[in-house]
């Protein structure tokens, strides 16, 4: 997600991550980072809650050549990890932890995983975590491609999420993105036939950078295809606003817009966008 998990200058336990030394599609040096180097310290509760809880919920995933890199040779194994056979719900770039955390207490029946570089954040994960005394949750300090090509087993995903990635604004930075084409192979890879992957951002390029990736790839097809267009169009209402980028037309009637997610509480950082006035987009794509 978007949001910033702050970066106190106190010790931490155990590895920090160091995203900067690497990309974050993992040990492919090749692609363009997506994500910028932060702090990763804790202190206070967020150290407390790391030494408390870490043992219990956060996945021991042996490393590569960097701190947040997956061994190409290690398989997550759900049923083990949970102690049972249930759906698997993956949240990419978990951040704060406010939607995975509140999506797990709604849905025992359904194990999530939420994975995310930066330590702070999960932190503040397993604090929410403790705090409602969940046991369906884990947490993954790991870069999303190498979870999704070859740490999750394949076809193993029931549903993918993606909310509000860094949307890498600038022009010369779109390449930074993490929702593309080749991200949609991996993500093609972990979800099950007939599995969704849910994407939402505040940013009506990468809005329309996402419904493109999603018609452009032959392992999904977008569940609301054709639908909100025209004047309904949350694209035609961003152009109207001119919040965050010039019309390149008076309406949008391509369409395929999904309703509000309503299994995604309303994070902090969706109610600062909204706040704002920024409109935001979801999109629903599945696993054909």
């Amino acid at each position: 997600m978007s949001e910033n998990p702050d970066s106190p200058a106190a010790p931490t336990a155990g590895n920090p991550v160091t995203p900067g030394s690497q990309a974050s599609f993992g040990t492919y040096r090749r692609q363009p980072v997506s994500f910028v180097r932060r702090g990763t310290r804790l202190q206070g509760r967020r150290q407390a809650a790391w030494d408390q809880h870490a043992d219990a919920f956060v996945v021991d995933v042996p490393r590569h050549v960097a701190d947040t890199s997956v061994h190409p040779d290690y398989v997550f194994d759900a049923a083990a990890e949970f102690g049972r056979e249930a759906p698997l719900v993956v949240e990419i770039g978990s951040g704060l932890g406010e939607a995975v955390v509140a999506a797990a207490e709604a849905n025992p029946e359904r194990d999530f995983l939420a994975v995310e570089v930066y330590r702070p954040g999960l932190a503040n994960t397993l604090l929410r975590i403790a705090q409602r005394g969940l046991t369906n949750v884990r947490v993954a300090q790991a870069n999303a491609p190498e979870v999704l090509g070859s740490m999750l087993p394949a076809g193993s995903v029931a549903e993918l999420w993606v909310f509000f990635p860094d949307p890498w604004h600038k022009a010369k930075h779109h390449k930074r993105r993490m929702v593309k084409d080749s991200f949609a192979e991996l993500a093609a890879r972990a979800l099950a036939p007939g599995g969704l992957w849910r994407l939402a951002t505040d940013w009506s390029s990468y809005a329309q950078q996402m419904r493109d990736v999603v018609a452009a790839s032959p392992d999904f097809r977008n569940a609301h295809d054709g639908e909100r267009s025209g004047p309904a169009s949350p694209l035609t209402a961003a152009w109207a606003s001119g919040v965050d980028c010039e019309a390149t037309g008076e309406s949008d009637e391509v369409g395929g817009w999904a309703p509000r997610f309503e299994g995604r509480v309303l994070t902090s950082f969706e109610n600062k966008a909204l706040t704002a006035g920024r409109v935001i987009f979801d999109l629903t794509a599945e696993r054909i």
